[in-house]
Order: C-alpha cells, then sequence, then structure tokens
C-alpha cells in the first residue's frame, strides 16, 4: 500500500481543516495545553507538516518541519523524499528556522539559508544547490476501513459498550483511559488515532498514550513526527523495538495501525513454549514483521495469557476512532 498525498493551497488547507473543528484545546491540571483544532493552534501550525519537491529540480526531497512553540521550528532535510515514501532511513539534514515580523519563516543551517512561505520551501547551500519543496498531506490507505463481516466493532462514534473505563469525548471520538471488556487471544486489529497539537512540549510529554495488545504489549502512541524512531515513540514497541521507520504523521492528522497478533503459547503444564508475535502497519507502512515480543511495563497482565485491547491515559488528550478486531 502507498500513504495518499495530497498538495493544497494554504487556504484550501485552511478551509479543509476547519470542517474538522470541534472543542478547540484542553488542558490537564499541571496546565499543558493541547490543542485539537488547527483554528485554535495558531499561525505555527500553519508552518509545521511535511514537504516535497526537488534539489536542483532533478533528485527527490522531503522536509518535516516540526513546531518548538513561538514560532520556532526544527527541520529535517530527507534525501530521496519522505518517510515510506522514497527517504533511504539513512540520509537526513537539521536545520532551525525562525518566524519573523513579516510572517515568513527563515532557515539557517552550517551550509543552508532559506526561507517558508506560502506552503513553499525554498533555499540554496552554500555550494549553490537549490531546493524547492511544497508543502504535502499525506492520509493512510486504511483511514476509515470498512469492518468485515466477521468482525467485532469495538468503537464507531455511538456508544463505549465494549469498553470499561472510557467515555466519548468531542465529535463522537474516543477517549483514552481503558480496556475492551473481552480478552483476545489471536487476532487482526485496526485503529485509528490522532495525537493534539502541541509545540511547547516534547518527548513524553507531547501527545501520549499507548496501544496495549493483550493488556500487556505496548505499541506507542506518540507525537513523534521527525523524530529518530525508538522504542519509547510512536510506533516503537517499548523495551522491545524500535520501528523500521517513523511513519508518524504530523500532530493533528488521523493515523492507522494495523495489527497482526499472535498469542504466546503453552503447554499442558503452563510453560510457555512460544513467546507473542505480532506484525504492524503504520499508515499502511510495515514497521514491525513477524517480531517477537516480550511484556512491557504499565499494562494490566505480564502472563502473556490472551488480555484486553487497553489504551493508555498519560495525561494527553490522544483520541480514537473506527476500532475493530477479527479474531482468529
Amino acid at each position: 500500500m502507498t500513504i495518499r498525498m495530497l498538495k493544497l493551497s494554504i487556504p484550501a488547507v485552511v478551509f479543509a481543516l476547519l470542517l474538522s473543528a470541534s472543542q478547540a484545546s484542553a488542558a490537564d491540571p499541571k496546565g499543558k495545553v493541547a490543542y485539537l483544532t488547527p483554528e485554535a493552534a495558531g499561525p505555527d501550525f500553519l508552518i509545521q507538516g511535511e514537504y516535497q519537491g526537488t534539489k536542483d529540480d532533478e533528485n527527490r526531497f522531503g522536509a518535516q518541519v516540526i513546531a518548538r512553540g513561538e514560532g520556532k521550528f526544527e527541520i529535517v532535510l530527507l534525501d530521496g523524499g519522505l518517510a515510506g515514501a522514497g527517504w533511504d532511513g539513512k540520509s537526513k539534514q537539521k536545520l532551525q528556522a525562525t518566524t519573523g515580523p513579516d510572517g515568513i519563516v527563515s532557515i539557517t543551517g552550517e551550509q543552508f539559508k532559506g526561507q517558508i512561505r506560502k506552503g513553499v520551501l525554498t533555499g540554496t547551500t552554500n555550494e549553490g544547490h537549490s531546493y524547492h519543496l511544497y508543502k504535502v498531506f499525506r492520509r493512510s490507505p486504511t483511514l476509515g476501513a470498512k469492518a468485515p463481516e466477521n468482525a467485532l466493532v469495538l468503537f464507531n462514534g455511538e456508544n463505549v459498550d465494549h469498553w470499561t473505563g472510557m467515555k466519548i469525548e468531542e465529535n463522537n471520538l474516543l477517549g483514552i483511559g481503558g480496556r475492551t471488556k473481552q480478552k483476545f487471544e489471536d487476532f487482526h486489529l485496526h485503529l485509528e488515532f490522532r495525537s493534539p497539537f502541541m509545540p511547547d512540549h516534547t518527548g513524553q510529554a507531547r501527545g501520549n498514550s499507548g496501544m496495549y495488545l493483550g493488556d500487556q504489549y505496548e505499541c506507542q502512541v506518540l507525537d513523534s513526527f521527525g523524530l529518530e524512531g525508538l522504542d519509547n515513540e510512536c510506533g516503537g514497541i517499548y523495551k522491545n523495538a524500535r520501528p523500521n521507520i517513523n511513519m508518524c504523521l504530523p500532530p493533528l492528522s488521523w493515523q492507522t495501525y494495523d495489527v497482526d497478533f499472535t498469542a504466546a503459547k503453552f503447554d499442558d503444564s503452563g510453560n510457555r513454549t512460544k513467546p507473542a508475535v505480532v506484525t504492524i502497519r503504520h499508515n499502511g507502512v510495515v514497521i514491525h514483521e513477524n517480531l517477537k515480543i516480550e511484556p512491557t511495563p504499565g499494562g494490566g497482565q505480564k502472563d502473556g495469557k490472551p488480555g484486553a485491547l487497553f489504551l493508555q491515559n498519560h495525561g494527553d488528550p490522544v483520541r480514537f476512532q473506527n476500532i475493530w478486531i477479527v479474531e482468529k
């Protein structure tokens, strides 16, 4: 599957984003502000995101522009294109950028100068290489996937009958901090999630949650857009394995996890004979394939036996939609 890509003008982008607006922002007791809609997020939200174009009008290039608050940005240039769309997974260059009084974002680096203006990133190096990239909006190929007839629909926006500790939040979305009433052994799971926009925070304080398979194997949910892709970042199996590639989209983008899970196996005496095995696609791209995993901290079980699907509450307003499971 190929992740879908759109290139829109900034006015069109604003209009499209406003269509999905609901509650503007949320704050936890510690005062952490998390923006839930684009119109509340401020001008930095319109700058941050993914850009794709060319170097010297020939070679494909991608860029990830990460908002760091108060008009400041970190930029990661990716040789060959964006993650999952041409990037070789190795070649990258990091730059800094700041919004000036005129609203133009100036980019600086040891050998690079450029700007972002009206959804276009341009720049040149000291060697004379030129970059011209446009802002793009990618969409997971499995976003909105319909549940097959033999699936158990865990959440479709109507109720939380299959859950304990969960409630419906703004715009008929699923909040965080609960688990399914039913336990599952071997299954295929489809789940969609959205991280809030939290430009003033970094690392584990930025859109944190977790998808616990069997209530004991955590696949991280986090705003890790543009980061290295570690085991404690989005797509990582905590304490087990980092994703093959960081496929995290920008905050407030709907993202997908498609999971094939086989639970650990035991003999008649209760001794484990095989560990749990998982294959996970993040936004349509395989990030773990037939990976043997061990229980991770934070879940409700550690015994390897069949367990619930647990969505962790880490204090940030991560939202979920369209969750269904097919037992094997």
